[in-house]
């Protein structure tokens, strides 16, 4: 008899390919073990024998300045305010690479650094590898968002800051002795924008961990007595398409007479109470139900319980090019889903999902619709899914890439 995939999270990688070796991990958006990919790559590191050191800021439930989990030194510091505006954004990128460099040189002295892995946004953090970069430590630039292409989107227009955008990415990709890439579009700005040659440059996806993500026992009472489910998992941002998807609500409930659908929105962001109040003002309230950011209990039992997901990312130049971590989770569990045809979304979901026209939330709400009544083509939808995470985009495909990425690094020490 065959034996069943083994999907547990490596605790020890054989042949500890990194023993002896130090790194140290810099993320600025997002607290250490919040953010998901950025976790599942330090636990990798510890497991390939390597002492692992993480610079991140702190946040709502992480305010230890330090601790250690499953292995991982874990840094945090605090940052002013949420960037908003040109002025915000100098401060917070000043204050955080004022914290980061400093911390940078106490691990040094402390544990030794071997290898800085920078993950952005924002395209700064070479500044603080670059002096390390003279005594002999690697740097690895791990690419999180393609910052001109988010400004471009943000704005709708280019200008002095795109320009500039374009110059920190430059410098950092000439900075980096090797590149990490979310998936192959981050791979090709790399190597044409990012003068990167293709050798030095290792797609490593944001796959799940399904040691983890795992369906709980459906809670009817997130239906909210209507018949069905249609859950969204992520930040509630202004390019997440948020506003597309009430739009579609709207469509749904007073357009179409559909009131046998509840949607429950999983998730914080700076967006949020402008989303609630909108919902508000369209008489939604009874439709639209948002958590904020929420416990895994509540994010399993969403996951689990809803009929079908729903990715609202508008199509732009940032979305198109990003593949979009909900996706993948509403896969892992089986979930078949709607979103605007974006071509990383295509490439992750394929046939797991039906594809809306761009930024057209009628057609957005008519093939959530539409899925919802056809319950053998759920069935068969989620089982794709679920089989191709599976076998192709769960995290422990993507470790030997992580690893061969660190060995094109570290290959002429």
């Amino acid at each position: 008899m065959a034996q069943p995939p083994d999907f547990s999270f490596p605790t020890a990688i054989e042949g500890q390919p990194l023993a002896g070796k130090s790194v140290l991990i810099v993320v600025e958006n997002l607290p250490l073990p919040f953010d998901r990919r950025v976790w599942q790559e330090a636990r990798t590191l510890v497991a390939a024998g390597a002492t692992v050191s993480v610079i991140c800021p702190t946040g709502k439930g992480y305010e230890a300045r330090y601790e250690q989990i499953e292995g991982v030194h874990i840094h945090r510091h605090p940052l002013p305010l949420e960037a908003n505006g040109a002025l915000g954004f100098l401060i917070e990128y000043g204050a955080a690479l004022f914290w980061e460099t400093l911390l940078a040189w106490h691990i040094y002295f402390k544990r030794g650094i071997d290898v800085i892995h920078g993950c952005n946004p924002p395209d700064l953090i070479f500044l603080v590898a670059l002096p390390f970069k003279l005594l002999g430590v690697k740097y690895i630039f791990d690419h999180h968002d393609i910052n001109p292409e988010l400004y471009e989107a943000k704005f709708n227009k280019r200008g002095f800051f795109w320009r500039l955008m374009l110059l920190f990415e430059k410098l950092t990709f000439k900075s980096a002795d090797v590149s990490i890439a979310t998936n192959e579009s981050y791979k090709a700005i790399a190597i044409e924008r990012g003068g990167m040659g293709a050798e030095r440059v290792f797609v490593v996806r944001s796959g799940p961990d399904l040691s983890r993500l795992k369906a709980v026992e459906p809670v009817p009472g997130w239906k909210d007595g209507k018949d069905y489910l249609v859950g969204y998992v992520g930040v509630m941002g202004e390019q997440e398409g948020i506003d597309l998807l009430i739009d579609a609500v709207d469509h749904l409930v007073n357009g179409m007479g559909r009131q046998d659908i509840r949607f429950v929105l999983v998730g914080g962001g700076p967006s949020l109470d402008g989303l609630k109040r909108l919902v508000s003002g369209k008489g939604l309230e009874n439709w639209i139900h948002f958590t904020g950011r929420a416990p895994d209990q509540v994010l399993f039992e969403v996951l689990s319980t809803m009929d079908i997901g729903v990715n609202p990312d508008r199509v732009n130049a940032m979305n198109d090019k990003s593949t979009m971590n909900k996706i993948m989770e509403y896969m892992s569990l089986g979930k078949p889903m709607v979103q605007f045809d974006v071509t990383e979304g295509r490439y992750s979901a394929q046939q797991a999902s039906l594809y809306a026209k761009p930024n057209d939330p009628i057609d957005l709400a008519e093939k959530i619709a539409e899925l919802l009544d056809d319950p053998a083509k759920c069935a068969a939808m989620g089982e794709f899914g679920r089989e191709r995470v599976e076998k192709e985009l769960n995290w422990n495909t993507q470790v030997p890439a992580l690893l061969s990425a660190y060995a094109a690094a570290l290959r002429n020490d």
